[in-house]
C-alpha cells in the first residue's frame, strides 16, 4: 500500500498521520511517498519518518521527491496537508485588513483571510487532481488543508477524484463537552450535521438521555461559561452546540469582533493564528533538533480520521467517521451546490455518507450565511470571474459588520495585488469591474 503526503514538510501533522497509519498493524508494511516544495522541509520529512519507522521496526518504507507527479505514482491514499504561501502569505491575510479596521482571530476557513486562503489553494489543489487522474485515478484525496469547505467543493465540483475532507472539529468539541458535563467521552452518544466548522450537536446523549439540559445547567458554572464563551452564547440562542472553538466561530458571524469592548467581553484572541504559525516554524526547527541528537519521537496516537478511514477501506473493519463531501440530498434544506460535514460509514465499499434530511431552520439558516460566501469564491476560481470575490467578500458576515462596502472594495483591491503571484487568473492583465467603472490591475 502506498501513501502519498502532499506538503509533508508540515512535519507536527505529518507525524501525527504516519504515526496513526502504522500503529494499524495490518498498514505496518505501508511506502510513504513524501514531497513538498520545499527541499529542507522535505528531507527533514523524510528522515523524521525514517526514525518513527525504526521505532515501530516494521517493514514500511520512505521515500521522498520534490517532483509531486512522481510521489504520485500508482498511491492509493494521498493526503493533502499543503500551505500555499506559508507564513508569509498568512501574514498579509492578517495585516491588510488590519489597517482597514478588520480584526480576525484565524482567518482560514471564512472571512477575508479564508477567501483569499482558498484563492490561494483552490488552484494548486485542481493541479493536485489532474496529476491523480493521470497517474493514480484510482485513490482517495483525503484532504486536511483549509479552508475545507470551500477547497472540498471546488474539487467535488471540478475533479473525478474520489477525496472527502477531514477536520477533527466533531470529535474536539465531543472531549469539550465530556469535560464540561464531566461524563467519559466513549459514553456520549451524538448526532452531529452541518458545515465544516459549523455543524451541530443536534443530539446529546447518554444512555438515550437527553444531555442538553445538564449542559445548560453546567454552562451556569462561571468557570465552565468562561472556556468557551462564545460557542455557549450561540447556543443560549440557538438551543444547539456548534463545532469548532469560540476564536473560530466568533469570525464566521457578526456579533463578536465588531466592536473592541466585545472583544474583551468574550475574550476572543485576536490574531491567534499568527502566533500559532509562528509556532509551527518553531517546531519545525524542534523537529530538525530531534534528528539531528537521534532522540525519538512520541509515539501518542491522535484521534484524527485519516488512518482509521485507510485501515477499514483496506480491512472492510466498519467505522464512522465525518466527512466533508458534495451535498448530494444528505442535507435536504441546504444547496446541493455545497459541501457539507455529516457522517459517513467507512468499509471496503467506500466512503459512504448518511443521509441527515432537513436541519433545524435557523441553523440552516446560519450555515447557508457562510455557504454564500463559499460558492462565490469556489465560482470566482472555476469561472475567472473576479468579480465574485468582491462580492464574496462584500456577503461575509463578520466583514460586512465592521467596513463599508469601498472600504471592503479597497481592501480586496489590495489583497489581489499582494498575492498577485499566487492569483494569475486574476491579476495578469484582467479588468475588474471596481463600482461600476473598469479598472486593471
Amino acid at each position: 500500500m502506498k501513501v502519498t503526503i502532499i506538503g509533508a514538510g508540515s512535519v507536527v501533522f505529518a507525524k501525527r498521520l504516519i504515526t496513526d497509519i502504522l500503529s494499524f498493524p495490518e498498514l505496518s508494511d505501508t511506502t510513504f511517498s513524501l514531497t513538498d516544495i520545499h527541499a529542507e522541509r522535505l528531507q527533514t520529512a523524510e528522515k523524521m519518518t525514517q526514525s518513527i519507522i525504526a521505532q515501530f521496526g516494521n517493514n514500511a518504507q520512505v521515500e521522498a521527491h520534490i517532483d509531486r507527479k512522481q510521489a504520485l505514482i500508482n498511491a492509493d491514499y494521498v493526503l493533502n496537508l499543503i500551505q500555499v504561501g506559508m507564513h508569509e502569505a498568512t501574514l498579509v491575510d492578517f495585516e491588510i485588513p488590519k489597517r482597514y479596521g478588520l480584526k480576525q482571530t484565524i482567518a482560514d476557513t471564512l472571512g477575508v483571510g479564508g477567501v483569499f486562503r482558498a484563492l490561494r489553494t483552490i488552484p494548486v489543489l485542481l493541479d493536485i487532481c489532474r496529476d491523480m487522474e493521470e497517474v493514480c485515478p484510482e485513490a482517495y484525496l483525503l484532504n486536511y488543508t483549509n479552508p475545507m469547505s470551500m477547497l472540498m467543493l471546488a474539487i467535488q465540483k471540478a475533479s473525478s477524484i474520489k477525496s472527502v475532507g477531514l477536520c477533527h472539529s466533531v470529535q474536539n468539541t465531543a472531549d469539550e463537552l465530556s469535560s464540561y458535563l464531566n461524563i467519559p467521552v466513549e459514553e456520549l452518544e451524538y448526532k452531529v450535521a452541518g458545515i465544516n466548522h459549523m455543524a451541530w450537536f443536534l443530539e446529546l446523549k447518554r444512555n438515550g438521555q437527553d444531555l442538553y439540559p445538564s449542559l445548560f445547567e453546567a454552562m451556569k458554572d462561571p468557570d465552565i461559561y468562561a472556556k468557551d464563551k462564545v460557542r455557549f452564547e450561540m447556543m443560549k440562542r440557538l438551543n444547539c452546540f456548534i463545532t469548532e472553538s469560540s476564536e473560530h466561530i466568533s469570525e464566521y458571524t457578526p456579533y463578536f469582533i465588531k466592536r473592541d469592548q466585545l472583544i474583551q467581553d468574550f475574550d476572543i484572541p485576536i490574531d491567534e493564528y499568527v502566533r500559532r504559525s509562528e509556532d509551527n516554524l518553531k517546531q519545525f526547527s524542534e523537529t530538525q533538533k530531534m534528528i539531528d541528537q537521534g532522540k525519538a519521537f512520541p509515539m501518542e496516537k491522535s484521534h484524527e480520521f485519516g488512518a482509521p478511514i485507510i485501515h477499514s477501506l483496506e480491512t472492510g473493519i466498519n467505522r464512522e467517521i465525518w466527512g466533508n463531501v458534495l451535498n448530494t440530498q444528505l442535507i435536504t434544506n441546504l444547496p446541493n451546490n455545497s459541501c457539507v460535514e455529516v457522517p459517513c460509514l467507512v468499509n471496503k465499499r467506500g466512503i459512504q455518507p448518511f443521509q441527515v434530511g432537513d436541519l433545524p431552520p435557523h441553523l440552516a439558516a446560519m450555515n447557508m450565511t457562510n455557504i454564500n460566501v463559499q460558492q462565490l469564491v469556489v465560482e470566482a476560481i472555476l469561472t475567472g470571474n473576479v468579480d465574485y470575490v468582491y462580492q464574496a467578500v462584500m456577503l461575509d458576515p463578520h466583514t460586512s459588520s465592521v467596513l463599508s462596502l469601498d472600504e471592503m472594495w479597497d481592501m480586496t483591491k489590495e489583497l489581489l495585488d499582494a498575492h498577485a503571484d499566487y492569483l494569475p487568473a486574476f491579476t495578469k492583465g484582467r479588468h475588474l469591474t471596481y463600482l461600476g467603472k473598469a479598472a486593471t490591475l
